[in-house]
């Protein structure tokens, strides 16, 4: 299990200090020893949470990745408007994109000022087809600058994060990469990663870390109702009918949707880790406690299979001996 730390740059609302310190807290004393950030997270504010929360552990004891691609700098116009990209922090400073070897070195010099840390152990390069003015520019600069400065053992491993299956499936066959990081595409209802994506990590020897497994919320509550998040936008009517004819599934079997969400997200062999987000400390606990419970009966997923509501490649990983 992975903590993904979004929250802790304020997404989609506000934390106090000590909030964004229980959550970091809770999920280590749960044996969560991997922690997942990016300078996008809150224009730095997740870095520096985590780099304050994470003082006092041992350093050989956890595991923290964060992401390049976006350089923050300055914000010369700033007259105290808040942040347009969806994190509650003041906009002092604006992202820019830059996957050059120059932008790469920035951004993790910065990054590791941020996470108090003197090494970065997984550096991931973040969203990188959104770089629309060069979307060659990633694997053409920055991916040989992470290369070199791993075959240095200035970092520790490489890979590339992002909800694209598309794009990561480049970087899988045509690179050296040893993880990426799959937002949102497997999940209780988006399964595209299973055709040749995984099939393609699990030939290179790439871990799968699995996050967004929830879709932005559609699948964190047993029931959604209008106006649930999918994919960062809001759910059409149509996906909020077919998670609730999931949740009548479950309420046959005695469970709910977001704990066979849970279960499912970590059952293909590619898959390395889960990556959750937590808005508190009880947060934390409830999703480990789903994820530790008994698994979900093996007739549910029949079920699912039956009534059209999963398909029968995905339930294959759940129901494999």
């Amino acid at each position: 299990m992975s903590l993904g730390c979004a929250q802790l740059g304020n997404l989609y609302g506000k934390l106090v200090e000590s909030e964004a310190a229980d959550i970091v807290s809770a999920a280590w004393d749960r044996g969560i020893r991997h922690f997942d950030t990016a300078p996008h997270y809150g224009l730095g504010l997740s870095e520096q949470r985590l780099g304050d929360a994470l003082v006092g552990h041992p350093r050989d004891e956890f595991v923290v990745s964060s992401k390049v691609g976006r350089i923050l700098e300055a914000n010369p116009r700033f007259s105290g408007e808040r942040d347009s990209g969806g994190f509650d922090v003041p906009a002092r400073f604006i992202r820019r994109w830059d996957f050059s070897a120059d932008g790469v070195r920035r951004s993790l010099d910065s990054s590791l000022q941020r996470l108090k840390l003197d090494r970065i152990d997984l550096v991931l390069l973040h969203d990188p087809e959104e770089h629309v003015a060069d979307p060659g520019q990633a694997m053409r600069e920055a991916y040989p600058a992470l290369d070199r400065l791993r075959a240095e053992g200035v970092i520790g491993a490489i890979g590339v994060g992002t909800k694209s299956s598309a794009s990561l499936l480049r970087f899988v066959e045509e690179t050296e990469i040893d993880a990426i990081m799959l937002a949102g595409r497997y999940t209780l209802v988006n399964q595209e990663a299973l055709a040749e994506l995984f099939p393609a990590c699990e030939e290179r020897s790439v871990d799968v870390l699995n996050a967004g497994v929830f879709n932005s919320g559609i699948l964190a509550s047993p029931r959604p109702a209008g106006g649930s998040v999918f994919d960062y936008g809001v759910a059409a009517d149509s996906l909020i009918q077919r998670v609730n004819s999931i949740a009548d599934v479950c309420d046959e079997f005695g469970t709910s949707v977001p704990r066979i969400a849970l279960q499912f997200a970590g059952t293909h062999p590619a898959i390395r880790s889960l990556v959750f987000g937590s808005d508190n400390a009880a947060q934390v606990h409830a999703n480990l406690d789903l994820i530790e419970s008994s698994p979900a009966p093996r007739a549910l997923w029949r079920h699912l299979v039956e009534r059209g509501l999963l398909s029968e490649s995905a339930a294959s990983e759940v129901l494999a001996p």
